[in-house]
C-alpha cells in the first residue's frame, strides 16, 4: 500500500509546503502537545501556524462545538445568528475602533481581501501602501499587497502597491539609525512616496509584527508616527492582527497597541487565533466604512454557528485565565532561555520577539547573509528531539518561528529551550 505522503504527492499541488524530510501526520493534541501517526509525542512550538491560540483539545471549546453541532451546523448570514452576534459583540467591544461593525470571514486571507474591498470602494481608489517584508494572504488580491518574495507567484494585481520602509528593524538602510531616527527616516520615505502617488491612496496595510517575514517589528510608536501623516491625506489605516491579536504579545491584547498614540486603526483584521483550529476570520472597521458597500453581500460560511459557538467559548477561556499575561510572563522566560541558548551559536544573527512570538534568524556566520539550511537543520534536530517548530522571513526562509499556545507552562518554556539549545548546537 502506498504511504500517505505518496498518496498526498499523487493528488495535492506540489506549491503545498510540507515540513520535514519524512513529513508526519499529527493525528491528535492535548494542551501544549501533539502525537503523530507513529505515536510520537511532540511539544509543540507553532499551534498549527500560531493557530492552536488557547490548547490543543480545550474541553470548553470541544464541549461549545459538540452542542452547537447538535443543534445547527450551518445555516448562512441569510438568517440571523446568535452565536454570530454574540461574538461580534465582544469582538467589537475589545478592538478599540469607536461605532464598530463586524464582518465574520473564514481565514485571515478572506479577511484581508475585505478589508481592501472595504478601503478601495470607500476611499475609491486603488493605490494601497504596504509594508516591505510583508505577507498578508494567498488570494490573488493579497498576494499583491505581499512584500515577500518566496510568497509572491505573480506579479499580477488588481491593485497598484507602494511598499513602505519600517516593517524591519535590523536590516535596510536605516538599520544603523537610532530608534527615533528609524522612525524619523521611515516617515520622511512615506512622506516622499506619497508626493509620488497620483493621489488619493486608499490605505496603509501592516502588520504590527510581521509573522511569515521573521517575527520582524519596528519600534513602538511607527504606525502611529505614520498614522498622523495618513490622517492628513484621508488615507486608512488597516492593523492585520492574523498573528498578532489576542494577546499574543503579551504587552498588548492587539498589536496595533504598541503604536495607538494617534488612535486605532480604521480597519482590523483577525483570524487564526480566535478559532483555536476553527476557520474564523473577521474584520472590524469603524460603521461608516464598513456600511460603504452599496451592493448586496452575504458569507456562506463567515459566521457559521459552529465556528462562532468555538469562538465565544476559547475568547472567554483566554480572557478569563488571563493568558494575556501568561504570555507576558511565561514568553519573557522563553525568550531569555533562547536567548542563552542561542549565545554562542555563529549561526545566529538575531533573536527577536516579545511574549509567545519569537524569531530566531540564522546567517551565514559573520555575515548577513540569509541560511536556509541552518534553519532547515534546526528544525529537523528540534522534531527528532519532540520539538515542533516553524520558520519563516523575509530573507530566503532563514528565521526559526517559536509561536506555542498561550497556555504554556514555565516547565513547558524550559522543556522547549533545552531541545532548542541542544538543535542549535548541532549546528
Amino acid at each position: 500500500m502506498s504511504s500517505l505522503y505518496d498518496r498526498h504527492k499523487a493528488v495535492i499541488p506540489d506549491w503545498i509546503a510540507l515540513y520535514y524530510r519524512d513529513p508526519i501526520e499529527i493525528t491528535h493534541g492535548e494542551g501544549r502537545h501533539v502525537w503523530d501517526a507513529e505515536g510520537r509525542k511532540y511539544l509543540d512550538f507553532f499551534g498549527g501556524i500560531l493557530t492552536t491560540m488557547t490548547a490543543h483539545a480545550l474541553p470548553e471549546v470541544t464541549k461549545a462545538v459538540a452542542e452547537q453541532a447538535g443543534r445547527i451546523i450551518h445555516s448562512s448570514t441569510l438568517y440571523l445568528n446568535r452565536p454570530m452576534v454574540e461574538l461580534a459583540e465582544r469582538v467589537a467591544g475589545l478592538s478599540g475602533i469607536p461605532d464598530a461593525r463586524v464582518f465574520f470571514t473564514t481565514s485571515g486571507t478572506e479577511a484581508n481581501d475585505a478589508a481592501l474591498l472595504l478601503a478601495t470602494t470607500y476611499r475609491r481608489s486603488n493605490q494601497i501602501l504596504a509594508m516591505r517584508n510583508s505577507y498578508h494572504g494567498r488570494s490573488f488580491s493579497t498576494i499583491g499587497i505581499t512584500g515577500n518574495r518566496a510568497w509572491s507567484p505573480t506579479g499580477l494585481s488588481p491593485l497598484q502597491t507602494l511598499y513602505v520602509h519600517g516593517g524591519v528593524r535590523g536590516r535596510g538602510p536605516y538599520a544603523g539609525l537610532t530608534d527615533e531616527r528609524f522612525v524619523e527616516a521611515c516617515v520622511a520615505d512615506l512622506e516622499d512616496m506619497l508626493g509620488q502617488t497620483r493621489a488619493g491612496v486608499a490605505a496603509l496595510i501592516a502588520e504590527p509584527i510581521q509573522g511569515v517575514g521573521g517575527f520582524t517589528s519596528p519600534p513602538d510608536g511607527l504606525y502611529a508616527a505614520f498614522r498622523r501623516v495618513l490622517d492628513r491625506h484621508g488615507i486608512l489605516w488597516i492593523s492585520d492582527e492574523v498573528q498578532t491579536g489576542w494577546g499574543r504579545t503579551g504587552e498588548h491584547f492587539w498589536g496595533w497597541q504598541a503604536h495607538g498614540q494617534a488612535g486605532p486603526p480604521d480597519i482590523l483584521t483577525f483570524a487564526k487565533g480566535i478559532g483555536n483550529g476553527m476557520s474564523i476570520g473577521g474584520v472590524v472597521a469603524r460603521a461608516e466604512v464598513m456600511n460603504c458597500l452599496d451592493a448586496n453581500s452575504i458569507s456562506t460560511f463567515g459566521g457559521s454557528p459552529i465556528t462562532m459557538a468555538a469562538g465565544l467559548a476559547n475568547l472567554s477561556y483566554l480572557l478569563e485565565h488571563d493568558l494575556q499575561g501568561n504570555a507576558r510572563r511565561v514568553g519573557g522566560l522563553l525568550i531569555e532561555r533562547v536567548r542563552a541558548a542561542a549565545a554562542g551559536v555563529a549561526e545566529v544573527r538575531e533573536v527577536r520577539g516579545r511574549g509567545l512570538m519569537i524569531g530566531i534568524e540564522l546567517t551565514e556566520p559573520g555575515t548577513d547573509r540569509a541560511n536556509p539550511d541552518a534553519a532547515t537543520a534546526v528544525l529537523e534536530a528540534a522534531r527528532e528531539n519532540g520539538l515542533l517548530i516553524g520558520k519563516g522571513g523575509g530573507h530566503n526562509t532563514s528565521t526559526l518561528r517559536i509561536a506555542p499556545p498561550l497556555s504554556l507552562t514555565v516547565a513547558e518554556a524550559e522543556e522547549g529551550a533545552a531541545i532548542l539549545e541542544q538543535a542549535l548546537g548541532s549546528l
